[in-house]
């Protein structure tokens, strides 16, 4: 390989490097996670504008570092103005969506963002909730993480401050998710079919379609999630 291609080419990366590290230094410090679709989108296009400046030798490096420092500005200021204005900041920012609200599923919210009920499980776990009927209010920040805020009930408590032994506790089996029934996790726990729909019409739900989400506890607590239509409050920010 020519000696100047690799002189040009790591010229221009030092160059992408120092420039990069500057819009850093000036958009703060925000973690990967922490980062808004807004703030994604112009992470990517600045990344792509120094890759490009780095490797095609053809480009006017100059041009690259006005399109990155460009980008990192428009950050800037959008993160000023949102600072001072709570609609802006709904508009560039987003705002927090509640998915879960005085522990009923809101299906609305959730078609908002995109999950399904799967996806809410999944992050239900992740933060310790292995039992959904535990959570009072579930919300999906702006950056795509769960926050959770437990019934009274379930708050946590040290047992060994209260000297009393906790029992130890099992996972629930999730029998209908969106209207259908899981054979599989019935057989799990020893249930079929026709003794789920006895139990459910024995609590007043004769039609499985209206069902969002069942689980069924060790104990054979039976909680039933409808596919409602409730309006969710909004969030203080």
């Amino acid at each position: 390989m020519d000696i100047k291609i690799i002189l040009e080419v790591s010229y221009r990366a030092l160059i992408s490097i120092f420039s990069l590290f500057l819009v850093t230094k000036m958009l703060g410090k925000k973690q990967v996670s922490e980062l808004s679709l807004f703030d994604y989108v112009i992470g990517i296009s600045i990344g792509n504008f120094a890759a490009e400046m780095t490797y095609n030798t053809d480009s006017n490096e100059l041009v690259g570092v006005i399109a990155v420092i460009m980008f990192g500005l428009v950050a800037y200021l959008v993160s000023m103005f949102t600072m001072r204005s709570l609609t802006l900041r709904r508009f560039f920012i987003g705002e927090p969506t509640i998915i879960i609200q005085e522990g009923k599923i809101l299906r609305k919210n959730m078609k908002k963002v995109r999950i399904d009920v799967n996806d809410l499980l999944e992050e239900c776990r992740i933060k310790g909730y292995f039992d959904v009927s535990q959570i009072q209010y579930g919300i999906m920040e702006v950056n795509g993480e769960m926050s959770f805020l437990p019934k009274s009930k379930y708050k946590n408590v040290q047992l060994g401050d209260l000297n009393i032994k906790g029992e130890e506790e099992s996972l629930s089996a999730n029998v209908i998710i969106d209207g259908k029934i899981l054979l599989g996790n019935l057989e799990i726990i020893n249930k079929n079919k026709e003794w789920l729909i006895h139990e459910l019409k024995v609590r007043g739900y004769s039609d499985i379609k209206k069902i969002l989400l069942c689980t069924v506890s060790k104990d054979e607590k039976i909680i039933v999630y409808l596919d409602n239509d409730i309006k969710s409050i909004d969030v203080l920010e």
